[in-house]
């Protein structure tokens, strides 16, 4: 389960070519239940502060996940993702990724160059330091969650079709790959709400059965936030609801 937990609700959303009004602003929150089968195995949230880096105003974005109850037991996961985003762009400044997923840990920090295309890595575990080059506009595993959620034309998106994008994660440059499904009504606490269904290529092996053993609901309204995750793992399965929010830009689109 290693990066499973939070991991799955960041890379969920999906983006285009044209910007639009923004998403999200200072004071959202999300809160999010995990289930590992039939077990409560802990928690998720996400959270925009304002912060100042380098004399500018930033958004501060945090995401953390945990288990609880006997799931930490047996599995103690305890995740801090951190990322600066400038407030207009969202081009990532910096990020922080400390982390500690049944003993296999990680403390790194990286800061971005946007205009030299590079990335400096700071690994506080192993006490080094590397530098990488890395395509424009390239977004860590945090920033592109709220990146890609203020690029949404998909109006014209077609089932088949998928979205790609360069992200910085585990010391390499990849890209991620979104596959559209379709649209769905689904059940939540709060309602029956709109959703659209994508399906995020995976690395299958060690922590998922196959590429597209993730299937994710967003809400198909000007929010584009995660409302249900669900995977299939090498050993059985997990499922991410969400439990709580606050501070949304836009009322969550429901059905009556």
């Amino acid at each position: 389960m290693r990066k499973a937990i939070l991991c799955l609700l960041l890379l969920t959303t999906f983006g285009f070519d044209n910007p639009k009004e923004s998403a999200f602003g200072v004071g959202e929150w999300f809160k999010f239940r995990i289930h590992y089968g039939f077990v409560n195995a802990g928690y998720a949230t996400l959270e925009v502060k304002e912060a100042v880096l380098h004399n500018e105003k930033v958004f501060h974005l945090i995401g953390k996940g945990q288990t609880t109850g006997i799931s930490r037991f047996f599995f103690k996961v305890d995740d801090l993702y951190e990322s600066y985003i400038d407030e207009k762009t969202y081009v990532p400044y910096q990020f922080l990724r400390k982390i500690n997923e049944g003993g296999y840990t990680k403390n790194q920090e990286g800061f971005f160059t946007p205009q030299q295309n590079k990335i400096i890595v700071k690994d506080y575990k192993h006490k080094t330091e590397k530098t990488f080059a890395i395509p424009k506009n390239t977004q860590d595993i945090l920033s592109a969650f709220y990146y890609l959620r203020n690029f949404a034309t998909i109006d014209d998106i077609k089932p088949g079709e998928y979205i790609a994008i360069d992200m910085f994660f585990d010391e390499e440059t990849t890209k991620f790959k979104l596959k559209f499904i379709g649209r769905e009504n689904i059940k939540t606490k709060f309602g029956t709400v709109a959703s659209m269904i994508f399906k995020p290529y995976v690395f299958s092996g060690r922590v998922f059965k196959e590429q597209e053993s993730v299937t994710v609901w967003i809400s198909d309204d000007d929010n584009k936030i995660p409302l249900r995750i669900q995977a299939n793992l090498v050993v059985g399965s997990i499922k991410a609801d969400l439990e709580s929010y606050k501070g949304l830009r836009f009322p969550l689109k429901k059905r009556t």
